[in-house]
């Protein structure tokens, strides 16, 4: 496997080609995908060879620029290159990341030649590569602040180095808790159907090794009533104005336990995965993926043949369960409509 520092190369673009590792293989093998069209990265973002909404931001970015170099000659190339922006937006409709990369790269070669956009994209795209990792260490740094003693942490889904451009943003707080010897312990949900976490967090745990244990989903409840746990960190793919947060399935659940053994609850995520357009959860639309995700467990049946499945990829936590964000900016506590409003403005002026 190959680092940039101490950061996983999910993410490796190349001179007329995006390398993606491809995460479904993991952790038994380590592959990377050649990209070389937006469709190439689209099909990579659907099947989850990529995954986590700041890293499919990124990996949408990289696309739409290689179908700049595709279509480079093409005589309506704007039209052309609009049209592959909104296949790629398309390609998995609940992280906000995605939507709000795509519509930021083409403001950025808004007037344009070809020549000028196919340069002006891959500009873009690195520095969005580059300011995630570096705003996913400050995020680290803010989330610090919340525990002044080692804590032990329960984290849901995969949040690390393989779902954004590096280090991580719940994975990242709980990264720089054990560089600054705050951390006891992780509990890892395994998180059903796709096993993100048993498969790439406790593998990116491991790596670095953090000490952790791997719990069923089901176990939450029962690590928190042991007193074991005394905070809960986990990411998001989309925020709304009210606080409201659509996460991996799952994450619901785990913050009614939390609230009801009163362990704080955070969220850590970039401003932007905030999104101005959704004004609660209400507005959030959750991705539904095949229902044999549900019935399989790494190609293995696990139910009757054909037996009915209900497999939304996402579902949508209430803002009064949540007791803060953790950004790049600051950490933000409720009432939450003023608070995020104020503090996307800041990273507006700061821009």
């Amino acid at each position: 496997m190959d680092f940039a520092g101490d950061v996983v190369e999910a993410i490796r673009p190349g001179n007329d080609v995006l390398y993606l590792l491809d995460q479904r293989l993991l952790p038994e093998r380590i592959e990377y995908l050649s990209c070389r069209n937006g469709e190439e990265v689209s099909y990579a973002i659907q099947v989850l060879a990529v995954r986590g909404a700041p890293a499919i931001g990124i990996a949408g970015a990289y696309g739409l620029w290689l179908e700049a170099l595709r279509l480079r000659e093409a005589p309506d190339f704007n039209h052309q290159l609009y049209q592959s922006a909104n296949r790629l937006e398309a390609s998995r409709p609940t992280a906000v990341n995605l939507s709000w990369a795509l519509q930021e790269a083409l403001k950025a070669i808004d007037g344009l030649v070809a020549d000028e956009s196919v340069s002006q994209l891959k500009t873009f795209a690195d520095n969005l590569l580059a300011d995630d990792i570096r705003s996913n260490r400050r995020l680290g740094d803010w989330g610090l602040s919340l525990f002044p003693e080692p804590v032990g942490i329960l984290t849901h889904c995969n949040t690390g180095s393989l779902a954004t451009g590096g280090y991580g943003t719940a994975l990242g707080v709980i990264r720089t808790l054990f560089r600054a010897k705050k951390l006891r312990e992780v509990f890892v949900d395994e998180t059903r159907p796709l096993l993100q976490g048993a498969r790439l967090t406790a593998w990116e745990l491991q790596e670095d090794h953090i000490p952790a244990r791997l719990i069923t989903d089901s176990m939450a409840g029962a690590v928190m009533a042991k007193g074991w746990v005394d905070g809960v960190i986990v990411g998001a793919d989309r925020i709304a104005r009210n606080g409201d947060t659509a996460n991996k399935i799952g994450t619901y659940s785990v913050a009614v336990i939390a609230h009801y053994h009163h362990i704080p609850f955070y969220v850590a995520a970039p401003l932007s995965t905030f999104d101005a357009h959704a004004v609660s959860g209400a507005d959030i639309l959750v991705e539904e993926r095949d229902p044999q995700e549900v019935r399989l467990i790494k190609g293995q049946s696990i139910a009757p043949d054909g037996f009915p499945a209900y497999n939304p990829a996402f579902d949508v936590t209430p803002a009064d369960l949540i007791s803060a964000f953790i950004t790049e900016k600051g950490v933000i506590q409720p009432p939450y409509d003023m608070a995020i409003a104020r503090m996307k403005e800041r990273r507006d002026v700061a821009e």
